[in-house]
């Protein structure tokens, strides 16, 4: 038995801060000596493949490997969040059937998989790995406080919380246990702003969390000091839970120790390096950096909006401004000349940035961000405070806990971007409630260090998944 290596199938959510999270896991259980494969979307490995060098990074690893599936989406569909539905229509009806196939294709072959960790919005590889009878851990790239939300959706739907009436939104919620204080109604997650219970993506929501209790346990990418009260709610239902976060600090630690270094992005989009000189030659604590992630959108009047905001707060600003985040874009060349003039005095503008190099920068202030739970958790580690504009689905929460429970930074939930907002709100950030603010971030990043260190919260639960994969690949019996 002590010969024998358990063959682990990652199956991410195709969309890059799933991605991220899982390359992160894979990487770990390489490090463990385990064979892993990476099962990625057709669409998406090609992009990976364009634009990184994620072939090198796992080159130290023979038994690691990459295999493609079909999303079942044609070539040019654009899966953006505003058509999130189509691609888990696509995914369950396309993509489990070739799942299944592949799987049973592979009790044939000598390194047959062994254990399956699988996203916890791709639950059809839980009917999948019980009827060819592989155990299954279900992976969450959420929050511990977003997932919980979701996890209750079925009681505030009983005690008639949902769905709530138009108007008020800042009526306290009461049925999520551990937040009745502070949770308002624009806080929960977006899809819940619905005046019926049956459409569709509520409903895929609230079905894929509960039947995350079907699987041998939750891995999720946060750490013990971060979201202890809520994980204690969550072990009441599930109480086999992981916390192996931050994932990437953990996963540099575990490098660090291992004398190895090979480590690099897993972007879908090609970073711009440039943005690393430019801030090298800003003060310390000088510069505001923007982006809204891999998924969010914006229209063209609030680019505008926050552009002006920026230039007017006379901050140096660094934004990643995505070619597909703009809708809507109309007159896209004609940008008013104040803002050309401000942004050459102050700013710098990206297509993408290596997210976690720019926010370990000296030079960083202050992140504006959507809330995503990557960017959370990274700046969080970083010790950079944060002002949250959420987009859609975990940020509504998650930029709650930042505000209201964390206090390591401010939440524009729902106001407008108008131009004096944002202004107010960056100088507020990087002037008004500097120090406040600063003071609770380098608390909640040593908290985060101490879990990645060895003997810490996450190294301890990495350590415990590994032996558990270990003893459900291969049980005694």
């Amino acid at each position: 038995m002590e010969n024998k290596v358990p063959h682990v199938l990652l199956l991410p959510f195709p969309a890059q801060g799933h991605i991220n999270s899982m390359i992160n896991l894979a990487q770990l259980l390489c490090l463990a000596g385990f064979h892993v494969t990476f099962l990625n979307t057709d669409h998406n490995h090609d992009r990976l493949l364009r634009f990184t060098d994620i072939q090198s990074r796992f080159s130290p690893w023979p038994g690691f490997r990459f295999r493609t599936i079909s999303d079942g989406l044609p070539v040019g569909h654009p899966r953006s969040a505003d058509r999130f539905m189509e691609l888990v229509d696509s995914l369950r009806t396309h993509m489990k059937p070739l799942f299944r196939e592949m799987l049973i294709s592979n009790r044939r072959e000598l390194d047959a998989v062994t254990f399956i960790v699988a996203d916890g919005i791709m639950m059809f590889a839980t009917d999948v790995a019980d009827e060819v009878g592989i155990p299954i851990l279900t992976f969450r790239t959420i929050s511990a406080c977003s997932f919980w939300s979701y996890f209750c959706i079925p009681g505030l739907a009983e005690n008639g919380e949902l769905p709530f009436p138009d108007g008020d939104m800042n009526g306290l919620i009461k049925g999520v246990p551990g937040m009745e204080t502070f949770l308002r109604r624009r806080d929960l997650p977006s899809f819940l702003r619905v005046k019926e219970l049956n459409i569709p993506s509520l409903q895929f929501i609230w079905t894929e969390t509960q039947n995350t209790t079907r699987s041998a346990g939750l891995i999720l990418n946060t750490f013990e000091d971060l979201e202890s009260p809520i994980l204690s709610q969550i072990r009441s239902h599930c109480p086999n839970i992981y916390t192996v976060g931050p994932l990437h600090a953990l996963l540099k630690s575990k490098l660090s120790n291992n004398n190895n270094s090979s480590s690099s992005s897993s972007s879908l989009w090609k970073e711009d390096n440039t943005c690393m000189t430019w801030l090298d030659s800003k003060p310390p604590k000088s510069v505001i950096y923007v982006s809204f992630g891999s998924y969010a959108t914006v229209t063209r009047d609030e680019m505008l909006e926050f552009w002006h905001g920026l230039v007017n707060s006379q901050k140096s600003f660094l934004w990643v401004i995505r070619p597909d985040s703009i809708t809507g874009k109309g007159e896209e060349g004609q940008i008013p000349a104040e803002l050309e003039e401000g942004t050459r005095k102050r700013g710098f503008l990206v297509e993408w940035a290596p997210q976690v190099e720019v926010l370990a920068h000296p030079a960083v202030a202050a992140f504006l961000t959507h809330s995503g739970w990557n960017s959370t958790v990274e700046s969080v580690f970083a010790g950079v405070p944060m002002i949250c504009w959420p987009f859609f689905a975990d940020q509504q929460i998650n930029s709650r806990f930042v505000s209201e429970v964390w206090r390591d930074g401010l939440d524009m939930k729902d106001l407008s971007c108008s131009r004096e907002t944002v202004e107010k709100l960056v100088r507020e950030v990087m002037e008004g409630k500097r120090e406040e603010l600063r003071t609770s971030s380098n608390k909640i990043a040593e908290f985060a260090r101490q879990s990645v260190g060895v003997g810490g919260s996450s190294w301890n639960n990495l350590e415990r998944l590994i032996e558990d994969i270990r003893s459900m690949s291969f049980p005694l019996h």
